[in-house]
């Protein structure tokens, strides 16, 4: 659906609420969506924001715990006896 706004579709059902440039609530289709992520990411990174650092070490963005859960990315070495 190219323009809700004729249906009557509310503000909060859109998928791209408030954009960072212009303002505007908006539903974005397919691989725009996948763009303006990579964008919102890349402009978090660019300003040094928290999440953005977050996002570039892989590290959790929205506040989980980090210490015994998600342990599955980096693995670390452990030399084995001879």
């Amino acid at each position: 659906m190219n323009n809700p706004r004729q249906y009557k579709i509310p503000d909060w059902f859109l998928n791209r609420q408030r954009d960072i440039k212009d303002g505007k609530f908006s539903q974005i289709l397919s691989n725009g969506l996948d763009n303006k992520l990579r964008e919102d990411l890349e402009r978090l990174k660019k300003i040094r924001a928290h999440r953005g650092l977050r996002h570039y070490w892989g590290l959790r963005v929205r506040g989980q715990r980090t210490k015994t859960t998600g342990r599955r990315g980096r693995t670390v070495g452990v030399a084995k006896k001879k």
